[in-house]
């Protein structure tokens, strides 16, 4: 079944005659198009796509199934004409409109179409990835892993944060990325407390710990993976927290199969972190999903109320942050199989003593 055919079956079951696709990163998953501009139409029996005149040569040959359609400048007047006869209920992705452009909507389509706020149809269909996508998803992964072993071999005490993060950066587009999934992560000592961290020009100095998280974008998508690094031995407090995550998230990763709902694996981590003394200091959530959008459904958080299924691919990453003195996050991406789980990282999760 294809993806259009399955959105359609989503559409029956909400009521709606048809959806309106306009955010990039959906109308990517359905038609295949890559460009920066393109909207498309999906219903039982119709597959419409609409783009502009720099895309015509590239959506015929990457959106043969779909009827194609050269936009005029004014590019949304495009759906004025062309839709079937009678009074519809149109899907609209109301997540990613604004009320502007809302507004615009209701100007152009015809008053017969009833316009639906309809989110999450497409990203519902994208929670769940077929044997292809894990495959990109797992080569993105393995980038992500050689990068990592590029970086211990360069060490890292004595170079600054920003300089670790563009070499590691630059050594991914060397390997064939195509950009890195989100601005890559290099906090070192009591910077290490900051989940967000942005790399600085702060010397990173021996005896403390460096938290690295990175992810590659390839073939279109994301790796997240997330290692913890010692740059020589290391004061009491600082070791104990390192044991500490690596025991949570070991233990998450065994309650990720098909059933539990994001919070239970959540609560698994959450748990022994509370338990030792540190639940102010786990503060966000243990994962999310990964694919096209290195921030996808599913969530693995106090909120996620959505069981896991085969096809899922979910970060697990719990941390700990101790405020003037440094932190641990230690993060793999995994695929739930329809038995268990698999773990696409592959970097040692062993407290390394990088220099």
């Amino acid at each position: 079944m294809s993806r259009a055919d399955r959105v359609a079956d989503v559409l029956d079951d909400r009521g709606l005659d048809l959806l309106l696709v306009t955010d990039l990163v959906n109308l990517r998953y359905l038609t295949g198009f890559t460009g920066s501009n393109g909207m498309a139409v999906v219903g039982r029996d119709l597959r419409r796509f609409v783009t502009d005149f720099r895309y015509v040569d590239q959506a015929a040959a990457q959106v043969p199934d779909f009827d194609r359609e050269l936009g005029p400048q004014d590019f949304i007047t495009a759906l004025g004409d062309g839709w079937p006869a009678g009074e519809l209920r149109l899907g609209f992705e109301d997540d990613h409109v604004s009320v502007r452009r809302h507004g615009r909507l209701r100007d152009v389509i015809p008053g017969r179409i009833e316009l639906v706020a309809a989110g999450g149809v497409v990203e519902s269909l994208r929670a769940v990835k077929d044997a292809g996508e894990v495959e990109r998803i797992r080569a993105a992964a393995e980038l992500a892993d050689a990068v990592y072993g590029t970086v211990r071999e360069q060490g890292l005490a004595g170079r600054t944060e920003r300089e670790v993060a563009l070499a590691l950066e630059n050594e991914m587009r060397q390997l064939g990325a195509e950009e890195p999934s989100f601005s890559s992560i290099v906090a070192s000592a009591e910077r290490g407390a900051l989940p967000h961290a942005v790399p600085t020009d702060a010397t990173i100095p021996r005896g403390t710990l460096v938290t690295l998280d990175i992810g590659a974008r390839l073939d279109g998508y994301c790796s997240d993976c997330t290692r913890t690094w010692a740059t020589g031995d290391l004061p009491d407090d600082l070791a104990g927290a390192y044991a500490l995550v690596l025991r949570a998230q070991e233990a998450a990763l065994d309650a990720v199969r098909p059933g539990p709902e994001g919070r239970h694996v959540d609560a698994v981590a959450r748990r022994i972190i509370e338990e030792a003394g540190h639940g102010e200091h786990f503060g966000h959530g243990l994962g999310h999903g990964v694919g096209l959008e290195v921030h996808e459904a599913p969530r693995l958080a106090r909120t996620g109320d959505a069981p896991l299924v085969a096809g899922n691919v979910v970060t697990v990453e719990p941390g700990v942050y101790l405020p003037g003195r440094g932190g641990v996050r230690i993060e793999d991406l995994v695929v739930v199989t329809e038995d268990g789980r698999d773990v696409l990282s592959g970097t040692t999760k062993d407290l390394l003593s990088v220099g």
